[in-house]
C-alpha cells in the first residue's frame, strides 16, 4: 500500500474503476490497470501469498477469505492507535509546555524538534518495505508534541476556541469525504490522482518559497500565510486534505478487497494520520487569520 501524501506514494493494488465504496468488491475484469493509479500490472500483487488468490476463470482478484487478511476493523483499531498517540503526546506538551511570554522561546524550540524528528520517522517509514508499528507509533508521538506546543500558541494569543474550532472543522472534513465516497460522489481516477499530486507538490514548493522569504526577508516573506492570500492557500491546503482524504480511503478498499496483509493496516493508519494532521494544521492556520482579525 502507498500513501496517499505527497513524498510517501510508493505501493498500491487496485484494478477497479475508480469508484468507490468499503463495501465494494473486486469486479472481474472490470477495468485494465491503466485505469486506475495504483495499478502494477494487470494481476493481483498479493496473488502470491495466501490471503488472496486469482480467480483462475477471470484473472480478478477474490475477496479475502481468511483471517489473516486486513480488514476495516484492523484499519480502524490501528488509525486509533495512531491517533490516540498523537492525541496524547499534544495534550502532554500542552499541560508540561504551555506557551507564554516567558518561555516561548524553549516551547518553540522544542517544537520544531518534535517535527523534524517526526519528519525523520515518516521518511523511515516511507523507504521502508514493510509497516514498522515501532516506527508509525513514534511518528505520532513526536507529532503530538509539535501539535501540542503549537494548539497552546494560538489558544494563546489566538483564543482557547480556535483550537477546539479547528479539531471540530478537522472532523466535519473527515464524516463529509468518508459520506462522499461511500455514496461514490467522488472517483478516484487516475486524473483525479495526478491532478491532487500536482497540486499538492505545488502548493508544497510555494510554502517552502514562502518559508525561505519570512527566513531571510523577514514577516511572512511572500504573504501566502497571513492576510487574504493566506485565507486562500489555507482554503487551498483543506482542499487537498480532503483529496488525500479520498485517495486514502480508496487505499483502504483496495487492501480490503485484494486481500492484502493484516500488516499493511499500519500503513493505511499511518496514511490517514498523516492527513488528518495536514488538514487540522491548515485548518488551525486558517482559523487563527479569520479569528486574529476579529
Amino acid at each position: 500500500m502507498r500513501s496517499s501524501n505527497p513524498v510517501f506514494s510508493r505501493r498500491g493494488f487496485s484494478r477497479d474503476n475508480g469508484h468507490a465504496g468499503f463495501n465494494a468488491a473486486p469486479q472481474a475484469g472490470a477495468a485494465t490497470a491503466g485505469a486506475n493509479p495504483y495499478a502494477q500490472g494487470t494481476a493481483n500483487p498479493y496473488a502470491t501469498n495466501p490471503y488472496a488468490q486469482p480467480d483462475t476463470q477471470y484473472g480478478a482478484p477474490q475477496a479475502p477469505a481468511r483471517s489473516g487478511a486486513m480488514t476495516i476493523d484492523d484499519v480502524v483499531t490501528r488509525t486509533a492507535m495512531t491517533l490516540g498517540t498523537v492525541v496524547l503526546t499534544a495534550a502532554l506538551s500542552w499541560a508540561l509546555l504551555p506557551v507564554d511570554a516567558s518561555n516561548i522561546g524553549t516551547s518553540y524550540g522544542i517544537a520544531i524538534g518534535a517535527a523534524l524528528v517526526a519528519f525523520v520517522f515518516a521518511m523511515i517509514q516511507s523507504f521502508k518495505r514493510k509497516a514498522s508499528p515501532a516506527i508509525i507509533l513514534a511518528y505520532a508521538a513526536f507529532e503530538g508534541v509539535f501539535l501540542g506546543v503549537i494548539s497552546s500558541a494560538v489558544s494563546t494569543y489566538i483564543g482557547p476556541g480556535t483550537v477546539m474550532q479547528a479539531v471540530m472543522g478537522t472532523m466535519c472534513v473527515f464524516a463529509g469525504v468518508l459520506l462522499a465516497y461511500k455514496m461514490r460522489w467522488i472517483r478516484v481516477t487516475r486524473r483525479f490522482y495526478g491532478f491532487v499530486m500536482a497540486a499538492a507538490v505545488g502548493f508544497v514548493l510555494l510554502m517552502m518559497v514562502n518559508l525561505l522569504f519570512s527566513v531571510f526577508g523577514g514577516g511572512d516573506g511572500l504573504g501566502f500565510r497571513s492576510g487574504g492570500l493566506g485565507i486562500l492557500f489555507g482554503i487551498i491546503g483543506i482542499i487537498l486534505g480532503a483529496c488525500f482524504l479520498a485517495l486514502d480511503f480508496k487505499q483502504v478498499e483496495d487492501g480490503v478487497n485484494f486481500g492484502a496483509p493484516r500488516e499493511e493496516a499500519w500503513l493505511a493508519a499511518f496514511g490517514l494520520t498523516m492527513t488528518l494532521v495536514w488538514i487540522y494544521l491548515e485548518m488551525l492556520r486558517l482559523l487563527s487569520i479569520l479569528n486574529g482579525d476579529d
